[in-house]
């Protein structure tokens, strides 16, 4: 058991001050943001390392942990990490450094979500075939087999596949996965129609079928509060749009004893967003029974004055919104807190690790 004690610094200064929030204890398991980069580049495979894409900072990671963050998501490419098919070998350069980013941050006591970031896709085509899909994820979790603090997240944003086939190819991710001897780990499922939480019960209800023997299945939904909910505005549509937005999957979830991850989440530097997020992020808490987190889209080193930088210390996101999420830090109140990495711990009948 790891127990890390800090003093938060305040933080948006060269942004309008954010309005206060109440200090009181999360109930969320995990809190984090995604460590993009390693994604970037998508029109130039495999492209060249620090020209079309970069891994994470680790520097920065570091300082998200101290902050209180206890979960990151490390997007990838599955064209990179298997150039010639799915079925293939991985690039032993590319691995080694998805390796490396995974074990510092496991190293450090948080989780990292394995996350290949193709929206269902392989070199732009839809992935139909069950077995390939596998057999990559075989390949990836074999890699992973012994650390306890990965999550595998089976493809990021399914969308405009056939529902049917969305299925098919997460319960073919899931027991690729157990097969490798990879059961402790967490497996984070994603849906069709960009795994939007405000859409889920449209198009995703035949997810309930999926089956895990070893009962560590989460829903990883994601859901931005701009008019379109693509997550390309700092405008968001009220004060109240970020709770209306989940309320239907949050009864999905309950209804059917399934437990969810928000995996990506953002608002602007901005007052009706900061009241939206803070709603949202409340609501999600008062459900606990079935939200274990959330993940705020996105650090990393390449995003400059993107919109949602969460990328220490001079980021948009970060200096407006770090010390407003502090609340909701597992183990946190913001300001003075305590964190818990690392163990086993019962909540809501579940085991986390």
């Amino acid at each position: 058991m790891k127990y890390t004690l800090l003093v938060t610094a305040t933080a948006g200064l060269a942004l309008a001050a954010p309005h206060a929030h109440s200090k009181r204890d999360s109930t969320f398991v995990w809190f984090g943001a995604s460590e993009s980069g390693a994604e970037f580049g998508s029109e130039d495979i495999p492209g060249v390392l620090g020209t079309d894409y970069i891994w994470p900072d680790t520097s920065t990671i570091q300082t998200l942990i101290d902050d209180g963050m206890n979960i990151f998501r490390v997007p990838f490419l599955m064209e990179r990490l298997v150039p010639n098919s799915l079925t293939s070998s991985p690039d032993a350069t590319y691995l080694a450094d998805l390796e490396s980013t995974v074990s510092y941050i496991t190293s450090a006591g948080a989780h990292a979500i394995v996350d290949p970031h193709n929206y269902g896709r392989y070199y732009g085509n839809i992935i139909n075939s069950t077995s390939d899909f596998a057999a990559f994820w075989t390949t990836v979790a074999s890699q992973f087999v012994s650390n306890e603090n990965v999550i595998f997240d089976t493809n990021n944003e399914f969308n405009t596949e056939d529902q049917t086939l969305v299925l098919n190819l997460n319960q073919a991710a899931i027991n690729a996965i157990r097969a490798t001897g990879a059961t402790s780990q967490y497996i984070f499922v994603e849906g069709n129609s960009w795994s939007g939480a405000w859409t889920w019960t449209e198009y995703n209800t035949n997810l309930v079928n999926l089956t895990d023997p070893n009962d560590k299945l989460v829903y990883e939904m994601h859901q931005y509060l701009d008019s379109d909910g693509s997550g390309t505005s700092d405008v968001c549509v009220s004060t109240t749009i970020g709770q209306e937005r989940v309320e239907s999957a949050t009864e999905w979830l309950q209804t059917n004893g399934k437990l969810g991850f928000l995996g990506e989440f953002a608002g602007g530097a901005n007052s009706v967003c900061d009241t939206a997020i803070t709603g949202m992020l409340d609501y999600l808490e008062d459900n606990s029974d079935v939200w274990l987190g959330a993940s705020w889209w996105a650090a990393g080193p390449w995003w400059g004055d993107y919109i949602f930088s969460m990328e220490p210390p001079s980021g948009t996101a970060y200096e407006y919104y770090i010390d407003i999420l502090s609340a909701y830090f597992p183990g946190g109140s913001g300001g003075l807190y305590v964190h818990f990495y690392c163990g086993i711990f019962q909540f809501n009948n579940h085991h986390y690790i």
